[in-house]
């Protein structure tokens, strides 16, 4: 089996003079995030024995109660990505403020340390979202201004996902895709400690029958979401002509996932609940990265109207109502929004 180490090699070996830095910058980022999942894997494994659940009893900067592992998780890769010559700066979902690393650092990176936590005290799946940026400030201290690129600008993103068993998915941009692999698979062997290569290429097909929404929200949304989700479900015997299967993991992370390995669509619109918020995703930790993951596969990824990753962002916690998946789904998504 090709090992993650075995696969960065070849592709350095493949790049050329003028990307091989930027190329070699990327992967050691991404090395060092994997390295940390590997960590918080093993933190999983062990649960409750070694005291991961529960509540750390504070707050992050979403006003949302954290678990202990959020904080472990968050202080891991913190350290780790700091440490790494590469990076000049870090932003995390926990943190109200970006972190400054390495002035000669080239890339800036942003994580969602632990996505789904509250799947953490049952067992369920969680994971880690990342996404990489270039800094453009060299020499300089990083500030959260930094940060606020369009997810277009992103040179990688990614997720792991601690599950059955430890998944890593990523992608380069396209500009440093040389190998042309796109979205790229690789599980963890326990017997070895290695992340093996078992998919690239990934592809979304464009029409699908599964869909992944928190429908206990229905009453919140906007009408033509409510319409969407009618329409599904009323089955073969209603507009869209066909049966749909409902999927909900509690974790974007896991949902996603799914999605790269047989098609769906998933979906967390904007509602009433606080018309102060555009939505409940974070656009950098969140939205971004798996959009980037989505289109690089085939798929598409919007607000329910316009494209995520054309979003000029104005804040590094800013939030964003979140369509995405198989093309035609998210199309007609759209038309809806636009009637």
């Amino acid at each position: 089996m090709t090992t993650l180490n075995d696969y960065f090699q070849n592709y350095l070996t493949n790049a050329s003079a003028t990307n091989k830095t930027e190329i070699a910058a990327v992967i050691n980022v991404i090395d060092t995030i994997t390295t940390v999942g590997k960590e918080i894997t093993e933190l999983l494994r062990k649960g409750a024995l070694a005291d991961i659940h529960g509540e750390a009893g504070a707050e992050n900067v979403q006003g949302e109660q954290q678990k202990k592992l959020d904080v472990i998780a968050n202080d891991l890769l913190l350290d780790a990505l700091t440490a790494n010559k590469y990076c000049a700066g870090v932003a995390s979902e926990e943190l109200d403020d970006a972190t400054a690393a390495n002035d000669s650092g080239e890339l800036l990176v942003l994580f969602d340390p632990l996505d789904g936590s509250s799947n953490i005290d049952i067992n369920m799946p969680t994971g880690t979202i990342f996404s990489i940026l270039p800094y453009h400030n060299q020499g300089q201290s990083v500030s959260n201004n930094d940060f606020l690129q369009k997810g277009t600008d992103q040179l990688a993103a990614g997720y792991l996902l601690y599950g059955s068993s430890a998944m890593l998915a990523f992608t380069l941009s396209e500009i440093l895709d040389i190998n042309n692999d796109g979205v790229v698979m690789f599980s963890l062997n326990p017997s070895s400690g290695e992340f093996e290569l078992v998919k690239k290429n990934i592809a979304i097909e464009e029409n699908t029958k599964e869909y992944a929404i928190n429908a206990s929200n229905y009453r919140h949304w906007l009408p033509p979401m409510q319409q969407y989700i009618d329409e599904i479900l009323a089955g073969s015997t209603g507009p869209r002509g066909k049966n749909f299967n409902t999927r909900w993991v509690a974790a974007m992370v896991g949902d996603v996932h799914r999605i790269l390995c047989r098609g769906g669509i998933f979906l967390y619109p904007k509602d009433t609940k606080d018309p102060s918020k555009a939505g409940k995703l974070r656009l950098m930790y969140e939205a971004n990265p798996m959009s980037l993951l989505i289109e690089r596969a085939g798929g598409a990824s919007t607000d329910a109207i316009n494209r995520i990753m054309d979003y000029a962002p104005t804040d590094i916690h800013q939030r964003v109502a979140v369509v995405l998946g198989a093309k035609n789904e998210v199309l007609h998504v759209k038309h809806l929004h636009n009637l």
